[in-house]
């Protein structure tokens, strides 16, 4: 006779908010023992007609429903994907943000690879994993990160903007550095590390600074470039009680790790770290959350500070840390005005940085960034591909329309005659970026990149000019300081030691940050002036969208202020959006009351969609979210 529990509570994959709630299915008496806890299965749904799937969370003997339980109908997997700890997460998570927490577990569980599960199930045991030695974070007072990851805290850690060489012409940033190290003290100690980075470019950099301490079989990365079945078969092997380093960006954050010491954030202040998908719950919060219900340490490491992160320093929840008095780098802030030099003139470069620059270039790479975003196509050579240079400067040509004369991007100077130095082909082509470059060596060459897509360059950059400053400040956004900060100090960082950094055309607090390297300060000033408006992430908020009679609805159903209600205003024809503003006690109160008119809302639309012949238009959904700062861009 079969033994076991009797019947499977489980959280049906659908995304009709009304759903997110536990399901009670009999368990039948062939399958009692073989359904866990975390499986997938699939269960019928009466009101649709079919079977759906669904995921297990718990087990249990009785419930309180007196009358006939449908069954089970198939195990579709038996792998426990949906680990309990990432549940619970992914419940809490959801509840704070008024969401579904099977939206949550869709992004935290990749989807099924027959093939790789069944090679999976068929391997023999994991076999011994080679020790670790913990490595001391250098740069930092002593034992203090060691101390926090043993103790389960939390800290703020401003990174030392500098490269390391971990391997033979190997370079990454200190951050990354300090992150492997503290992932190698979680390890040693015998439990998981998480660690979250905003995109692939430093996702490298942190692979490289693992691999230079830690043996491969310690490291598994898990992100959202890989194809299915690689990260189907990264996913599995977090599985399990060995002690791993899991690095991937922000879904990492729900990798299963029951025996967790540490989750470690860089740049958590990188929209990048923001969730586009319902309920756009971000990887700080997400990794707050966790960090608090599994009690492992918490670090936030980024050359400068985001203002949610700074609220939690002053709130005392989270502990700051600087490095110890080193060599700070050398950021001149230098006015707009250009003179002297004519083709400095033209390029928007101050005639001390132009000069600066042709010295540096004697010695070794000098980067440029400029503030367009995204990667520009260039003109090159038909016949042998060069990409095409101004023949007056070396510039880059660029042509805005196809009929267009070219023009030198520096000079200007309009390439009439141009012919290629290396084939002497006349003949231009337009070509896109082939690929990303990651890095550059320590060989003079003007690297013109775009904030954020700067590479790594050996040893350093021996000169740094950030152009466009007055561009970047200029942008409509509630986060544009912190937000162009946090570029430049980025770019700062891939300067040599000693090599001078120049910050065109921007002045103010913005550059007095950058040139003192106190960011937190600016930071603290920034999050002094939310207070004293009212504005995230001083105060939360949280947007509704919808018909006019839903949003008017739900924000009638709410306990909040009528001074914190911003709105109504219309977003698109036929919705509008308002927005509520309330204190951080207040959340989980107003999440639980607008997520009630959430689903009362779509009960009620989908009823409408059923009634044949119903007059007028479907209403437009309800939707809500929080931590939303969109709306105060402009």
């Amino acid at each position: 006779m079969a033994v076991g529990p009797s019947i499977a509570r489980v959280w049906v994959d659908s995304p009709l908010p009304q759903l997110d709630r536990l399901f009670d299915y009999r368990v039948p008496e062939a399958l009692v023992g073989e359904v866990a806890v975390g499986i997938r299965v699939r269960v019928p749904w009466r009101s649709a007609g079919r079977f759906v799937d669904a995921y297990v969370i718990d087990l249990v003997d009785s419930v309180e429903f007196t009358g006939i339980l449908s069954e089970v109908e198939a195990i579709v997997s038996i792998v426990p994907v949906l680990a309990p700890e990432v549940a619970v997460l992914a419940r809490r998570a959801a509840d704070r943000a008024a969401g579904s927490a099977i939206d949550i577990v869709r992004v935290a569980v990749p989807g099924r690879q027959a093939r790789v599960e069944k090679a999976w199930l068929a391997a023999p045991p994991t076999p011994y994993l080679p020790a670790v030695s913990a490595v001391v974070p250098s740069g930092y007072v002593a034992g203090r990160i060691e101390s926090a990851i043993s103790d389960g805290g939390r800290l703020a850690i401003n990174a030392i903007p500098l490269g390391v060489e971990v391997a033979e012409a190997v370079w990454v940033g200190h951050w990354a550095v300090t992150l492997a190290a503290a992932a190698s003290i979680s390890l040693a100690a015998g439990k998981s590390a998480i660690l979250a980075v905003p995109d692939y470019r430093d996702q490298e950099q942190l692979a490289d600074a693992l691999a230079a301490i830690l043996p491969a079989q310690r490291i598994v990365r898990l992100d959202a470039r890989q194809s299915n079945p690689d990260r189907y078969r990264a996913f599995l092997r977090c599985i399990g009680d060995e002690a791993l380093v899991i690095i991937g960006n922000r879904s990492v954050v729900y990798a299963p790790a029951k025996n967790l010491g540490l989750i470690g954030l860089w740049d958590d202040g990188d929209p990048l770290h923001s969730e586009p998908l319902a309920p756009y719950v971000s990887t700080r919060d997400a990794a707050l959350l966790r960090s608090e219900q599994q009690g492992c340490a918490l670090l936030f490491v980024g050359h400068s500070r985001s203002t949610e992160v700074e609220r939690l320093v002053e709130v005392g929840w989270v502990e700051s840390l600087s490095p110890t008095p080193s060599v700070l780098p050398k950021v001149i802030p230098t006015a707009a005005q250009v003179s002297g030099d004519r083709l400095a003139a033209q390029a928007r470069i101050p005639s001390s940085a132009w000069r600066e620059a042709r010295n540096a270039l004697e010695t070794g790479p000098v980067l440029v960034q400029v503030a367009r975003p995204g990667y520009a196509p260039r003109l090159a050579c038909v016949d042998c591909g060069q990409s095409a240079r101004c023949l007056r400067c070396e510039g880059p040509l660029a042509q805005k329309t196809s009929r267009s004369v070219p023009a030198c991007s520096w000079c200007g100077a309009l390439a009439v005659d141009w012919h290629c130095d290396n084939c002497e082909g006349t003949r231009l082509k337009l070509v896109g970026a082939d690929r990303p470059i990651l890095t550059v060596g320590p060989e003079p060459a003007l690297v013109i990149a775009t904030r954020g897509a700067e590479p790594r360059a050996a040893g350093g950059y021996r000169a740094v000019l950030l152009l466009d400053g007055d561009r970047m400040a200029a942008r409509e956004s509630l986060r544009v300081g912190e937000d162009c900060l946090r570029w430049w100090s980025n770019a700062v960082a891939l300067a040599a030691r000693g090599a001078p950094t120049f910050l065109v055309g921007v002045g103010g607090a913005l550059a007095s940050a950058l040139s003192t390297w106190r960011q937190s300060d600016y930071a603290r000033s920034e999050l002094v002036d939310r207070r004293r408006l009212r504005f995230p992430p001083a105060v939360r908020v949280a947007s509704v969208t919808g018909s006019l009679e839903a949003v008017s609805k739900a924000v009638a159903a709410v306990s909040i202020a009528p001074e914190d209600i911003l709105g109504p205003v219309e977003t698109a024809p036929g919705a509008v959006r308002t927005i509520l503003r309330f204190d951080y006690a207040q959340g989980a109160e107003l999440a639980t009351e607008l997520r009630a008119e959430v689903i009362r809302n779509a009960t009620s639309r989908r009823r409408s969609l059923a009634a044949k012949g119903a007059p007028g238009p479907i209403p437009v959904g309800l939707r809500v979210r929080f931590d939303d700062v969109e709306p105060f861009g402009a």
